[in-house]
């Protein structure tokens, strides 16, 4: 019985429809007697039932419960070497997970390593790119002024033609 400890009390009937009952004690219980039950240790009941198997003096009744045992023996060590399986199955994918989430972590440990160099790198070309920055910006207004001396030359180009056509 699964759940069941040896030492735990059951409560058995002792009095039932038969007209007369025999005691451990060897003495009679009657139907009327207003006995209900009795409760005994389970390993009593399981020697009971031995000494009760034993004094049985049907061959078949005997060898059914043989039978009865060996087939829920074979049952139960079925069942427990399926559970045992299981866990066997659970450590493996514990395993696996557990070597998987190291090569993850060994990952991330590089991709933090290459981003702390990029940056600092980054940090190392700030400067420099400040600079080019800079340049830009004087380029541009270097530009615009090309654009006005270009306008301005060629409004100086225009008056001196009409200057030189009087």
């Amino acid at each position: 019985m699964a759940g069941v400890d040896s030492s735990e009390e059951l409560a058995i009937p002792s009095a039932v429809s038969s007209d007369k009952l025999q005691r451990s004690d060897d003495s009679q219980l009657e139907p009327g007697d207003g006995v209900a039950t009795t409760t005994r240790n389970l390993s009593e009941v399981v020697d009971d039932a031995s000494d009760a198997l034993e004094e049985t003096k049907e061959p078949d009744l005997k060898e059914l419960s043989h039978d009865m045992f060996a087939k829920a023996a074979i049952y139960l060590r079925g069942d427990l070497a399926a559970t045992a399986d299981d866990y066997k199955l659970l450590e493996k994918m514990n395993i696996a997970t557990s070597k998987k989430y190291s090569q993850m972590k060994d990952f991330g440990v590089d991709i933090h390593r290459a981003l702390s160099d990029l940056n600092e790198k980054y940090r190392n070309l700030q400067p420099f790119l400040d600079q080019i920055d800079q340049v830009e910006e004087s380029v541009g207004n270097l530009e615009q002024a090309a654009y006005r001396l270009d306008a301005y030359s060629r409004r100086l180009e225009l008056k001196f033609k009409q200057l030189e056509k009087r």
